[in-house]
């Protein structure tokens, strides 16, 4: 235990040092991107965009445009066939690819390199030292983290495929490795079902669960459902020393030692629990339960009254606005999404909301921000990613030093996500626009909007019934097979038990027609309108679907993904 509080006594020295360091944020963050320019300038990225030439922001600016990912994918495809040098220096090692969906139907593909990978996991240790410090009596508990495999297939040129948290797991410090459950190992279980049900053997061993971390508190509600369906089999499991699911036969080997031992004790503690409350919740399991780890910003928000249900009294500490391409903040108090940027490992540039898409946006550095703006973000990285536009919008809400306080408020133009699936309005017109081929429908007006029904979310597909005549289920079921196909995250969120199915539910008649008429009323010329296909506004569907409220749904501002129409 006294190498425990060495261990945090030293990471704690260095958060000071994050935190006062901020007061010379402008410098680091220009010696961060001249870092990243130089080490990679003889790379084919590097030599097609004149590195070798760039001394200054304005000069890396002036060579380099705003990028998506589609215009980095074929350097990236050439990575992934083994041809590093394409982003890369000599030398660069690339450990994995992280996996996330595209706007399109082709998944993402990031190349991990070496130094990514160490920039992540400094940046989840000053994140951690946060909490531990706040927290101290977590040295003394065990911390449930939910993670993914990162070995989930190879690439053409053999390095795995998967998600970055799994491989954080499988080589994280033994000195943390003895705090974590579950066992690294259950990572590579891809079932959601089973690997909840094993995630929740080994956890509901213990009474000692002081924090749980997992990105969304959506899994967090799909968990306790699970703890409490699954309630008998897992305190017979637990009593016997089992693990009575189907799980991959290499993994059941890994984890054979670890789980059994039979606890008659815990087991009878349990069962008393569901006699008294008749469930069996993380509240009542884990009572010292301190801290619950996830994102809260945007409308990911909606699931923080159901985890005060489930999972009880304990703090909610935002783990911080981060993806597959980097971390961006990092929350150090509770109930509150904003975090400081991550202003030591990457470089961030920042596009004011309403100039966003503009010819010549006004594009500003980190210390330029104004308190109560909002932004698009943009990165550039270690994993050879350059003004990287993540589709991601923020607010300025304060300053520490010259590092701004950021919290996210939702994802960019054409966007929705409530759970991390992240669609896209592209994803979402080309399944529709696929199901009613399939189905012989006539293409016509539609909007996709996410619903809240008994605390889970879905979508549903808005149409008026004129258009398809009663084949409702029929559209549904085209319409959800389509868009899992095109969305990987999407169809994984559905498995989970996390976004139930999406439905076809229908508007009364004329209702685009009255949108557009409203709109170009407001707005102007009737032949420049753009129908919206994808909306992120909870109470869209509830508006369009009255038709006494119909016409006021159309005049009241639309929260769409990329914010508010309108103002």
């Amino acid at each position: 235990m006294i190498v425990r509080y060495a261990y945090l006594a030293w990471l704690r020295s260095r958060l000071r040092h994050f935190v006062s360091n901020a007061d010379h944020a402008r410098e680091t963050q220009r010696n961060t991107l001249l870092a990243k320019i130089g080490r990679n300038a003889n790379s084919q990225f590097g030599r097609d965009y004149g590195f070798a030439d760039i001394r200054t922001v304005a000069d890396f600016r002036a060579r380099v445009p705003v990028m998506s990912y589609e215009d980095h994918r074929p350097y990236i495809e050439k990575v992934l066939n083994g041809d590093t040098s394409a982003m890369f220096a000599s030398g660069t090692k690339v450990l994995m690819f992280a996996m996330t969906s595209g706007t399109t139907g082709d998944p993402k593909r990031l190349p991990i390199t070496a130094e990514l990978f160490r920039e992540y996991r400094e940046g989840w240790q000053l994140w951690g030292t946060g909490v531990y410090g706040d927290y101290p009596e977590l040295l003394f508990r065990k911390s449930l983290q939910l993670s993914s495999d990162w070995q989930q297939y190879k690439a053409p040129c053999g390095l795995p495929c998967g998600q970055i948290s799994g491989l954080a797991a499988a080589t994280r410090p033994a000195i943390a490795d003895t705090m974590f459950l579950p066992p690294s190992a259950t990572t590579r279980i891809h079932d959601a079902a089973a690997k909840h049900y094993t995630a929740l053997r080994f956890a509901l061993a213990s009474r000692k669960v002081g924090m749980i971390v997992t990105a969304n508190p959506s899994s967090l509600v799909e968990f306790a459902r699970r703890a409490n369906h699954d309630r008998e089999s897992l305190i017979r499991d637990i009593h016997d020393g089992t693990l009575t699911c189907d799980i991959p036969a290499n993994v059941r080997d890994q984890l054979s030692r670890k789980i059994a031992k039979p606890r008659p004790k815990r087991a009878q503690e349990l069962e008393r629990l569901v006699d008294q409350h008749g469930t069996l919740l993380p509240k009542h399991a884990w009572p010292d339960l301190s801290v619950v780890a996830v994102w809260t910003g945007g409308s990911i928000g909606i699931f923080l009254p159901r985890l005060a249900e489930l999972y009880g009294d304990a703090a909610i500490r935002d783990h911080g606005l981060s993806a597959s391409e980097g971390r961006m903040t990092i929350p150090l108090a509770d109930n509150t999404p904003a975090g400081m940027l991550d202003y030591t490992h990457h470089f961030f540039e920042f596009i004011p909301v309403e100039e966003f898409g503009t010819p010549s946006p006004n594009v500003l550095e980190a210390h330029e921000l104004e308190v109560d703006r909002d932004y698009y973000i943009l990165l550039t990285t270690s994993g050879g990613l350059y003004r990287y536009n993540i589709h991601d919008v923020v607010r300025c809400v304060g300053f520490q030093g010259q590092a701004p306080l950021l919290e996210f408020l939702n994802k960019g133009k054409n966007f929705a996500s409530l759970t991390g699936e992240k669609l896209s309005e592209y994803q979402v017109v080309r399944a529709v626009e696929r199901t009613f081929s399939e189905l012989s429908v006539p293409v016509d007006f539609f909007t996709v909007a996410p619903i809240m029904e008994d605390a889970q979310p879905r979508y549903v597909l808005l149409m008026e019934q004129n258009v398809h005549r009663g084949r409702e289920t029929e559209l549904a079921s085209g319409f959800q097979r389509n868009l899992s196909e095109l969305n990987e995250e999407y169809a994984d969120k559905c498995a989970s038990g996390r976004l139930l199915p999406a439905q076809v539910r229908n508007v009364p008649a004329g209702t685009w027609r009255r949108m557009r008429a409203e709109k170009t009323s407001v707005r102007g010329n009737f032949e420049e309108y753009k129908h919206i296909y994808l909306v992120q506004d909870l109470e869209f569907a509830d508006r369009v679907m009255s038709p006494a409220s119909n016409s006021a749904a159309f005049s009241a501002p639309q929260v769409m993904a990329g914010g508010t129409v309108g103002r």
